[in-house]
């Protein structure tokens, strides 16, 4: 019997306090919004590994976790892959692109500062739950 590792990828719902309440950072590859997440590297905690993608995926390097370190995971999608989330706040407002050198490109197409509403509506059936989780820990209301 062959036992299949999992492979795990971390990110961070990264948050930032605007006049008109909490924005959540998403980052747009493809037609599919997500926020900032990576693969954990051999050897690597996963929130090492979401610290590391956030600052590769969008130079935001200010992230202060004032809810704690906790953590939710999606469920198994992509052969079998789990993505943790942590949530941590930023100041910064201007996200930075970068083109990935092993892809000649950035990995991402935009980003957006988005509501609570906004995001539900764009993130996937997958990522509901992480939103839901991050809104309750910002004590938000779903009134979606």
């Amino acid at each position: 019997m062959t036992v299949r590792r999992q492979r795990l990828s971390a990110g961070v719902v990264v948050v930032r306090r605007a006049a008109e309440g909490w924005r959540f950072l998403l980052l747009r590859a493809f037609n599919h919004w997500d926020f900032p997440k990576g693969m954990v590297e051999e050897g690597e905690e996963p929130l090492a590994a979401a610290l590391r993608e956030v600052e590769e995926e969008s130079r935001i390097s200010d992230l202060v976790f004032e809810w704690g370190e906790g953590s939710t995971q999606t469920g198994p999608y992509s052969r079998g892959k789990v993505a943790q989330y942590f949530i941590a706040s930023t100041r910064t407002v201007v996200v930075e692109l970068l083109v990935n050198p092993e892809i000649g490109r950035p990995e991402h197409a935009e980003f957006r500062w988005a509501s609570l509403d906004e995001a539900s509506k764009l993130v996937s059936p997958r990522m509901q739950p992480v939103l839901r989780w991050a809104a309750m820990i910002l004590n938000l209301p779903d009134d979606r």
